[in-house]
């Protein structure tokens, strides 16, 4: 990570320099090896994508270091050593330094996180975990097959969503050029033809004649208008507004709700596999849900505290289907809850995977449909008038 630092120098000026380390403490190591005295200190985010710690491909690389035998500290070494990105790098030399002094991974974790978001708290709280219980390796692999199902997951919904969008940008533009140009200059051919022209082909032209007048202001309006919607879907309060009005959907408040439940039993069986006592994982997995199943779970993480069942107290407050209570009863009986809860969110995974994919083909159809009907419209109005010129002149 790099701080932007004020500190006195040798020579008793204040300096303002920019230097990169892996936590805070290192920072001032560092500093005082360049004979600098730390006045303040700020971190200064990662610039780019590509200076994004990845977290999936740290633990795929780690993993295989720690199968072939290799020590910890030697393996953050080696993955320190090929790293060619500042920024990660820094972060590796923060986590090596950590372990090199004796503290555990969690800790090297912590320290090099900086109090940023580097690792995630769920993350540094699996290994932590599997410090206690020696199965380190065994945890890195199940958070791997973690996130790739989540990644599997998001690809999937972006995949399914990336053709309904090029179709309606598409034929949002061929619309906006029709009715911004192509109308615009009918309206001079019908200026002078004699004869009443159909209401809506009138309208149309009169469109066009409006456009026409001022294209200019038009334009801007447009302009705004997307720089609106734009900036408007950056805000957090748009973005809650949207989402409790999605919520209220029948059906789609309905999918939305198991989309949640689905990574929530996703996380929350990695964390219960990894050894995380089962109080303890639901108050860490609680942010993942919206605001009202957030209410339900903290209901239920203190009946579950007062010794009550796991699966009846989700059920009774809410946070499961049908099927996913029939597996949690399983696996409370049987005493695999965390591998009940990984087949639950796969179920429904999939489900909505299936779902997302079929709505796809019927919306794909529909939409090309409607863009087809609304351009065939402009054109027929547009050559209305002719075709009645021409009957008559028959």
């Amino acid at each position: 990570m790099r701080y932007r630092v004020r500190a006195i120098g040798p020579g008793r000026a204040v300096v303002d320099t920019e230097i990169e380390a892996g936590s805070e403490a290192e920072l001032r190591s560092v500093a005082a090896a360049r004979g600098l005295m730390v006045l303040t200190l700020s971190s200064q985010a990662s610039r780019g994508r590509a200076q994004r710690f990845p977290l999936l491909l740290f633990n795929q690389e780690l993993l295989a270091l720690l199968r072939a035998g290799i020590p910890l500290a030697e393996a953050i070494a080696a993955l320190a050593e090929k790293e060619g990105r500042p920024a990660v790098r820094a972060t590796l030399q923060g986590m090596l330094n950590a372990l090199r002094e004796g503290r555990t991974l969690s800790s090297a974790l912590e320290a090099a996180s900086g109090g940023g978001s580097v690792f995630p708290d769920l993350y540094v709280a699996m290994i932590r975990a599997a410090e206690r219980t020696s199965d380190l390796d065994q945890a890195v692999e199940r958070f791997i097959a973690y996130q790739q199902q989540l990644d599997s997951l998001r690809g999937k919904l972006v995949s399914a969503a990336i053709y309904p969008v090029l179709l309606l940008g598409v034929g949002g533009l061929v619309v906006l050029f029709l009715l911004g140009y192509v109308v615009p200059r009918f309206s001079h051919i019908y200026e002078d033809v004699g004869g009443e022209l159909p209401l809506m082909s009138r309208l149309l032209l009169e469109w066009g004649q409006f456009i026409e007048a001022n294209a200019l202001s038009g334009a801007l309006a447009l302009a705004l208008i997307v720089g609106g919607l734009v900036a408007l879907s950056r805000h957090p309060a748009f973005r809650a507004a949207l989402g409790r009005g999605l919520w209220r959907m029948p059906m789609v408040g309905e999918r939305l709700r198991v989309f949640q439940l689905a990574r929530f039993y996703r996380t929350l069986g990695m964390l219960l596999s990894g050894g995380i006592p089962v109080v303890a994982a639901l108050g860490m997995v609680s942010g993942l849900l919206t605001h009202t199943l957030r209410g339900r779970l903290d209901a239920a993480i203190a009946r579950i505290r007062e010794g009550q069942g796991f699966a009846a107290t989700l059920s009774s407050s809410g946070l499961t289907t049908p099927m996913a209570m029939r597996m949690l009863e399983v696996g409370e009986r049987a005493g695999n809850l965390g591998e009940m809860l990984t087949r639950a969110a796969e179920f429904h995974e999939d489900d909505t995977a299936r779902q997302v994919e079929w709505l796809t083909r019927l919306f794909g159809p529909l939409l090309m449909l409607f863009i087809g009907g609304a351009i065939g419209l402009i054109v027929v109005l547009m050559y209305l008038p002719i075709f009645q010129l021409a009957e008559s002149i028959g």
